[in-house]
């Protein structure tokens, strides 16, 4: 199965392909999409629908695995990564995923079986589970990748 994890964001999108094959996760593609502080949101989101659309495209991937949105401290920074999201089940969905949501609880719980984990415990076992030398960079990307563990997990 290919899964494609997302922790959606309109300045940083982060993104993680991985393969699961025998219960074992190998990643194949992560990073990020970036878009301008300063530009237009409307611009910002169709920059990220349309690298988004290209990563899936190119990818021949199965399953979407995103991040919900779970703070509100800053209300026009909930906004705005709620229009991302939107954005980003929107590319899913006219692209056929089937598509899966999990709350930051969640993913903490599913790697490290314990939901008040911290970034740095979350980094590291996506390194340990991808088996890669370093933790993902940036954090969004890493992220992303827990975002699709965490569905690898999921449906064991």
């Amino acid at each position: 199965m290919r899964i494609l994890g997302i922790d959606p964001g309109t300045g940083i999108l982060g993104f993680g392909v991985i393969d699961v094959v025998k219960g074992k996760s190998q990643l194949v593609d992560a990073g990020v999409i970036r878009t301008p502080v300063k530009e237009d949101d409307a611009i910002r989101l169709e920059t990220i629908f349309n690298e988004l659309t290209d990563i899936i495209a190119q990818n021949k991937l199965e399953v979407m695995s995103v991040e919900k949105l779970f703070f509100a401290q800053n209300v026009s920074t909930a906004m705005t990564v709620a229009q991302a999201r939107g954005v980003v089940l929107l590319a899913g969905k006219q692209a056929g995923l089937e598509i899966f949501e999990y709350t930051p609880l969640q993913i903490k719980q599913a790697l490290t079986g314990y939901g008040r984990a911290d970034k740095k415990q979350i980094q590291e076992m996506v390194r340990v589970i991808l088996n890669l030398k370093e933790v993902p960079k940036p954090d969004d990307c890493a992220d992303a990748l827990a975002a699709a563990i965490t569905h690898s997990m999921t449906m064991r």
